[in-house]
Order: structure tokens, then sequence, then C-alpha cells
């Protein structure tokens, strides 16, 4: 996947809900085996956590076996 189609598809701030779709699986399966990894870069609003696509991808290649 291109990083231009991907920043033109989401905005640059993903809910749990957008980052979830971005890799591919069920929220609850990214609650369970990525947003629970202290790793993960995450963006605070208020409560509410958001991840780039970039923190993601990078997440994704540092944890690949």
């Amino acid at each position: 996947m291109s990083n231009n189609m991907t920043t033109k598809d989401y905005p640059y701030l993903l809910t749990r809900e957008q980052a979830a779709r971005f890799l591919g699986i069920d929220p609850k399966s990214f609650d369970k085996y990525i947003r629970s990894h202290n790793h993960l870069d995450r963006f605070m609003i208020g409560r509410q956590e958001r991840y780039t696509i970039k923190s993601l991808i990078n997440f994704i290649e540092s944890k690949s076996v």
C-alpha cells in the first residue's frame, strides 16, 4: 500500500476504529493485541487516544518476526 493512498483515505489522527480498519483488523483485536502495548505511540485529546498512520506502521514493523 502506498503512503499517498493511506494519507488520502484517512485523517492524520486516527480513532481506535479507524486505526483498526487501517490495519485490517477488528477493533476488539486492535484493543487486545495492539493498543495494549506501551510501545505504540499515541496522541491524547482529552481522554481520547488518537494514532498516526506512521506510528501504526512503525509499531507493526518493529514487532514483525
